[in-house]
């Protein structure tokens, strides 16, 4: 929703946005129609996503953050899901995980607030 709102016009104090697993098309039924608006925003944006995130097949999102260049950086966390749970042969825990997103988002936080 933030998306589409910042994709209208900019949004006052928003710097970037984050996608915790951006819904690109509905279970079993791949489409990138969702992701038509983002070629209008303005601001960066960082996309978190599981390699087996049900909602966003990846072969056609990859596509979709080339597309829109420097805005954009896409990280993908190895066999988790939409809800970031990953496998146990995995070797790592959901809580690695969630301390992996939160570095990655201050990470880039950090890249945009010095450009």
């Amino acid at each position: 929703m933030t998306s589409q709102a910042a994709a209208h016009r900019p949004l006052d104090g928003v710097r970037g946005l984050v996608f915790f697993g951006f819904p690109l098309h509905p279970p079993k039924r791949p489409s990138t129609k969702r992701a038509d608006h983002l070629t209008k925003v303005t601001v960066p944006m960082l996309f978190l996503q599981g390699t087996r995130d049900d909602l966003a097949d990846l072969n056609l999102l990859r596509p979709i953050c080339a597309k829109l260049g420097s805005l954009v950086r896409l990280s993908m966390i190895e066999t988790a899901d939409h809800s970031f749970h990953v496998l146990k042969r995995s070797g790592t825990s959901d809580t690695a995980v969630l301390q992996q997103l939160a570095q990655t988002v201050a990470s880039w936080a950090e890249q945009i607030e010095g450009s």
